[in-house]
């Protein structure tokens, strides 16, 4: 029985001495692995959350970062620095500078239905960033499928309580800009932490069976615009210019309405000063009007008669004013 013993403890002893080797060798690639995975990387772009069994405990930014390795701690990286772009209604199949896009198979997706009633091919694109990394990775399973989905709804809401003109002329830049207040909304509504920085529309057009009819009436709108910006180019020139006559009109009037009140007011004071004069002397004064007015007068005259007072003798004199002339030279 003891012989027996012995001889197993011998051949324990001889497998255990492989398997020590064995566990040794584990032991060292679970540490190796340890340290590895005890470190981890942050992009420039990106912001690293992270979880401690489970639970959020912080962020890590950008650099070489150490974590509790064995899964106690796990970093998700997020990329905050970027701006993602979604397109809709077409899809570049080249980035870069010569980048092409394509529609093929997108007509469901950018054929959207205005409030008359009218079909218009509407390319756009959304442009986000995340601002709440956490937030943007648990708050939502997938929030890429779920800001195209809300965008597009809002697109289509907004068209379609729009005319189709104001889609493909002149309102485009407003409606954009409303799709936009809707769309960060509804995502502020679903705390995931996402900012909208533009919604614009590449591109938008009437459907191929009429998009002849609708680029005449673009060429018409815009025929309109040019028209009335010449005007009020017009505006802008005449109108000064005729308001600087009128004042220069009313200046004019002004100062000859002060001219003639001024002479009135002289006539008026000359008339009272020889009023006054004729109530101390009447006859003088009649006497000196008189040859004064004659004075004024005569010189006009071509000929000039001189009667007695009763009036019976009638006298032609010479046309004093040749002879006056004569005598002149």
């Amino acid at each position: 029985m003891e012989k027996k013993i012995i001889d197993i403890g011998r051949k324990l002893k001889k497998e255990f001495r492989p398997n020590k080797m064995l566990f040794v060798i584990l032991a060292g690639l679970v540490v190796a692995f340890g340290i590895y995975s005890s470190f981890y990387k942050v992009d420039t772009e990106e912001t690293g959350v992270i979880l401690r069994f489970g639970k959020h405990v912080g962020y890590s930014d950008p650099g070489l970062h150490f974590k509790i390795p064995f899964g106690v701690d796990k970093v998700y990286l997020v990329k905050t620095g970027r701006v993602f772009k979604e397109e809709f209604g077409f899809r570049t199949v080249m980035p870069g500078e010569r980048s092409s896009y394509t529609k093929r198979g997108l007509e469901e997706e950018s054929l959207t239905l205005t409030g008359d009633l009218n079909v218009s091919d509407v390319e756009w694109i959304v442009q986000f960033q995340v601002v709440d990394p956490y937030k943007y990775v648990f708050r939502l399973k997938n929030p890429v499928e779920t800001i195209r989905d809300i965008s597009e709804a809002m697109v289509r809401k907004v068209v379609g309580n729009s005319n189709v003109t104001d889609v493909l002329t002149t309102d485009r830049a407003l409606l954009a800009a409303r799709i936009q207040e809707d769309v960060q909304d509804i995502l502020n509504e679903y705390d995931i932490g996402v900012r909208v920085v533009t919604v614009k529309f590449q591109d938008v057009t009437p459907p191929d069976p009429v998009k002849k009819a609708f680029n005449e009436v673009n060429e018409a709108e815009q025929q309109k615009e040019s028209m009335i910006f010449k005007a009020r180019e017009q505006f802008n020139r005449e109108v000064p210019r005729a308001r600087g006559e009128a004042k220069k009109t009313i200046e004019e009037a002004e100062g000859y309405a002060i001219e003639r009140i001024n002479m009135a007011m002289g006539e008026t004071n000359r008339f009272r000063a020889l009023l006054s004069e004729f109530r101390k002397a009447p006859e003088v004064t009649k006497q000196r009007i008189f040859l004064e007015t004659m004075e004024e007068v005569l010189p006009r005259l071509e000929e000039i008669y001189v009667m007695d007072e009763g009036g019976s003798n009638l006298l032609p004199l010479l046309p004093m004013r040749s002879e006056r002339r004569g005598g002149g030279q």
